[in-house]
């Protein structure tokens, strides 16, 4: 904890590579000392237990504040995203050059809208 302590909190991204490239030229990669990077650059071969092993990996690290993801590559592991509950590393889904966000897929704003409002626990 020490560690993160003194360098500050991480971004992690899942998502495609036009998306990555652009957070990784913003200066937000790295990887630790055990070759662990914070980044996942999709593609169509990507399987879905990569894609949940990512994500599992980046909620559970403690170096990380938000993790990021690329909102038509959650939709294919949004069993796991609407199992997840931690505020602690937030969890982003952002719009990607060529798929257009949608709030209404958004699993973490309809949690967060259904603590403001009654109607939408329906």
């Amino acid at each position: 904890m020490a560690h993160s302590a003194q360098k500050g909190k991480l971004l992690a991204i899942i998502g495609d590579e036009d998306t990555v490239t652009g957070f990784l030229l913003g200066g937000i990669g790295e990887i630790n000392k055990s070759r662990t990077s914070n980044f996942l650059v999709v593609t169509k071969d990507t399987s879905i237990g990569e894609l949940e092993d990512a994500f599992r990996s980046y909620t559970s690290r403690d170096d990380i504040a938000i993790v990021l993801i690329n909102q038509h590559v959650a939709d294919m592991i949004r069993h796991v995203l609407d199992s997840y509950t931690q505020a602690i590393p937030a969890v982003l889904e952002i719009p990607s050059k060529d798929h257009p966000y949608d709030a209404s897929k958004d699993s973490i704003l309809r949690r967060a809208r259904g603590m403001f409002s009654a109607e939408d626990l329906r």
